[in-house]
């Protein structure tokens, strides 16, 4: 998705506080903050709805061009989300101001791409670990997420952050060896695995006759 396609027309907030911005959810709108390079945080409001679906597009990610009454107003990044904990609908959005050309850090969700060998040919289970890292790079070329193949990842093996290919002029800035993703064995494989693996009890050969000689030494002791 090019950043040319993130639009979200915003309004300025007239009321601000918690009233006011109790009657712009009422109204299907959230609050948004504006701040950055260096100017006063400004009040703004945007459709809820199309708020969510700018997220769903690439906007968690990418750049986003503001526009008042059709007039392109700035170019932003999402810095925070807040949600409602029942209904997890968006309640409150934090803006970062950018520049088109200015090179910025942030969080890009990451997608793994195909079915992982393991998977595919031993039941094995595959499990993202982190669903996002952060790089830095121009803001005008920041993916909406980068996708990871997987085919060829067999059991106990996995895809640490360095593994991940990033865009021309982009820098990692999570841990090079966080993993990612892991295939891992099912849980009753695994359960498998450990049983073959387990140490075996040891169990001491009774010798016919030998039990009740004892026991017939042992009276035999008792009644002396």
């Amino acid at each position: 998705m090019s950043s040319k396609d993130l639009k979200l027309q915003v309004e300025q907030r007239s009321r601000i506080g918690t009233s006011g911005a109790r009657s712009l959810r009422g109204a299907g709108k959230i609050p948004l903050v504006l701040y950055g390079h260096g100017s006063v945080p400004e009040s703004l409001a945007a459709d809820g709805r199309a708020f969510e679906e700018l997220l769903q597009r690439g906007g968690r990610s990418g750049m986003i061009t503001l526009t008042d009454d059709g007039k392109t107003k700035d170019t932003a990044l999402v810095r925070a989300i807040q949600r409602d904990p029942v209904s997890h609908r968006i309640i409150h959005a934090d803006l970062l101001r950018v520049s088109a050309h200015e090179s910025v850090r942030t969080r890009v969700r990451v997608v793994p791409v195909g079915t992982a060998r393991g998977v595919r040919d031993f039941g094995g289970v595959m499990d993202v670990l982190v669903h996002e890292i952060e790089i830095e790079g121009p803001v005008e070329s920041l993916p909406s997420q980068l996708d990871v193949d997987v085919h060829e990842l067999g059991i106990h093996e996995h895809v640490v952050a360095s593994d991940i290919r990033l865009p021309n002029g982009f820098t990692l800035l999570t841990a090079a060896d966080t993993v990612i993703i892991a295939i891992e064995p099912s849980r009753t494989a695994h359960e498998l695995e450990e049983a073959a693996t387990a140490p075996a009890e040891v169990v001491q050969p009774e010798v016919i006759g030998e039990a009740e000689k004892e026991k017939t030494e042992e009276e035999g002791s008792s009644e002396s």
